[in-house]
């Protein structure tokens, strides 16, 4: 079978819900370019990450690829696949340039092309993501490693608001949290608060792929015996009551949660929100306080900003 690139030029403000919609359509695996990459300091990982060279990357901006299969639907998915991104504008989100790109990728070059984008990324001090193909050799007893599959259109998390939410996940954990992971995606953060000693971590999210993907994630990480994953809509009718709720979804969705998560919190424990382009963290904080949370920190990341509130 041959496969289709579906390659769009957008912001970073627009990556994390073009993402979605192109999950939620069939993709098979989402390539993300961000020009800022290239700039980037990658503290501590500079014998980690492949070298990137300017000419593979946007010189503004964010391309997304992503891939379906070519069959007879591929013209009616890529029109609603169009519109739905389009729609965005709807929710005052920047599309920026919004260039859409089709191009055809050979069977034979698929598993290749994943594997020139995606190498082992250090991301806090002490956990470092690895794809599941790379035999990454941990630096320390102390290092913690999170093997993921990228080719499911999660990415490999290492967008700024996901290193955010691991970062603020490590300075507030101790061991033994209860936690609950809202929009779990990959599974990333969830195996992040089980590798940081949680004693159980419920992730949740709408999509069953995304709960598929998660428990697969969760299985390659052998951290099933501490995480749990549902199907849920964000903190609908959630009775689990927890030390640390983290949620790296969009700012207007934390807003809409909030006063659900300050219920599922128990108290003194903390919300980490993520997803959140700066222009939008006033609403959030806003959001926050209006239900007695208390701003404890604000964490930034090139455009990308995490609150940790606590109730």
């Amino acid at each position: 079978m041959n496969w289709i690139e579906f390659s769009i030029h957008t912001t970073q403000e627009a990556v994390e819900p073009v993402s979605n919609i192109l999950h939620e359509s069939g993709a098979s695996g989402v390539v993300i370019e961000d020009s800022s990459d290239v700039d980037r300091k990658w503290d501590g990982a500079e014998d980690e990450i492949f070298d990137l060279s300017k000419e593979d990357y946007p010189e503004e901006g964010v391309i997304v690829k992503s891939y379906f299969p070519d069959n007879t639907f591929l013209t009616e998915t890529v029109e609603e696949v169009k519109k739905s991104i389009a729609d965005l504008r709807l929710h005052h989100i920047d599309l920026g340039n919004n260039k859409v790109t089709l191009t055809e990728i050979q069977e034979e070059d698929w598993a290749h092309a994943w594997k020139q984008y995606y190498k082992p990324v250090k991301i806090t001090d002490t956990l470092t993501i690895s794809p599941t193909w790379e035999d990454y050799v941990q630096d320390s007893a102390e290092e913690h490693v999170i093997e993921l599959d990228p080719g499911m259109a999660f990415g490999t998390g290492t967008h700024p608001s996901t290193v955010l939410s691991l970062q603020a996940l490590e300075q507030a954990m101790t061991g033994q949290e209860q936690v609950i992971d809202v929009g779990t995606g990959s599974g990333v953060l969830a195996i992040g608060a089980a590798k940081f000693n949680a004693a159980n971590v419920l992730a949740l999210d709408l999509d069953q792929t995304a709960v598929d993907v998660a428990r697969q994630n969760v299985l390659y990480n052998k951290t099933e015996d501490k995480i749990t994953v549902r199907q849920n809509n964000l903190l609908d009718q959630e009775a689990h009551q927890a030390d640390i709720i983290v949620a790296n979804i969009l700012a207007d969705i934390i807003i809409r949660v909030t006063p659900n998560a300050y219920q599922s919190l128990k108290p003194g424990g903390l919300f980490i929100t993520s997803g959140i382009i700066s222009g939008k963290q006033d609403e959030v904080k806003q959001a926050l306080t209006q239900e007695n949370f208390i701003i404890k920190e604000t964490m930034e990341m090139e455009d990308w900003v995490a609150i940790v509130a606590q109730k």
